[in-house]
């Protein structure tokens, strides 16, 4: 007699199988309960890794689909009845080997073939396929905002990216800080900004609308709160945000230094007396961007020894 509480191995496998398919099932609900995700594709990066997605979910459903519909009912053909003589007949079965071990390994093979094609393909260093010329773009992450700087057009915004519809973006970042994580879900990529160096990303909105982005790698208490606004406007419209951004005040020192303070974009926006939900800088410092990263390479806070000349 089994005692009472007695948990089996089968129960505990079981228990686990259910749980996983549970997390799944979770994620794949995630885009119908408002959460931005790549499963809900809002540009041509996302909807690669939806394909790629998919495509590893259904092969890997041939190996796991079996086990959890087969587990059941072994366990309950061969239970335990009472009475009854274990006996079994032992004998090899080439057919069941291959199956057993050939079908695993099949699928192995074709997960490792698809993981190097669309590792490849969805390189983020990799400049997408357009017919329009990329909008170059600079972030550098702070603590716990991001500066987002358009080197051809010398304006700048914090956390804030508004880019034209249908153009490549061809984004360059760096930390001024501790290592940080660019997230936008809904296009499709994540990429490390580190300090002293730089990272690339490129992506694609399809068509205008507003995203959100986020930093999702630790970096202090104001970590939760280091997210931005990303929104894709048609042409006209871009135009018209970047004259308006030329108007505004000058990222000087003293803008420098409080962008470099411990703080979130409100915060930064009390310490520059600025009103409304955006900040933006109509002139930069020459070279910011290379200079945040030879200041944080040299292991001090980018910005706090930059002067603002131009």
């Amino acid at each position: 007699m089994k005692p009472v509480g007695q948990v089996t191995r089968a129960g505990i496998d079981g228990g686990r199988a259910l749980r996983r398919l549970l997390v799944l099932v979770a994620i794949l609900l995630l885009p119908g309960c408002g959460v931005e995700s790549f499963l809900d594709p809002l540009g041509p990066v996302a909807a690669q890794q939806r394909t790629h997605f998919w495509l590893v979910a259904a092969l890997m459903a041939l190996v796991v689909l079996p086990v959890l519909t087969l587990t059941p009912w072994l366990i309950w053909r061969y239970r335990d009845r009472g009475g009854a003589d274990y006996e079994p007949r032992w004998a090899f079965s080439r057919g069941w080997e291959i199956a057993l071990w050939g079908g695993p390994t099949l699928v192995v093979v074709i997960l490792a073939a698809l993981l190097w094609v669309n590792t490849t393909r969805l390189d983020p260093y990799a400049p997408l396929v357009s017919e329009a010329d990329p909008l170059r773009m600079q972030v550098i992450g702070y603590d716990w905002k991001w500066l987002f700087i358009y080197p051809d057009l010398g304006i700048a915004s914090v956390d804030l990216l508004a880019f034209p519809a249908g153009q490549p973006l061809e984004i360059e970042l760096t930390s001024a800080t501790v290592m940080q994580s660019f997230f936008l879900p809904a296009l499709g990529s994540q990429v490390y900004a580190m300090g002293g160096m730089s990272t690339w990303l490129h992506l694609e909105a399809d068509a205008p609308g507003r995203f959100k982005g986020e930093n999702s790698q630790y970096n202090g208490k104001g970590f939760h709160m280091q997210k931005f606004e990303a929104i894709a406007m048609n042409e006209a419209a871009f135009e018209d945000w970047a004259r308006n951004a030329a108007t505004k005040p000058a990222l000087d020192a003293a803008a420098l230094d409080a962008l470099s303070r411990e703080g979130v974009a409100s915060d930064l926006a009390r310490a520059l007396d600025r009103q409304g939900n955006e900040i933006l800088f109509g002139s930069l410092p020459v070279d910011l961007f290379a200079r945040v990263m030879s200041e944080t390479a040299k292991g001090s806070m980018a910005s706090q020894h930059m002067d603002a000349d131009r």
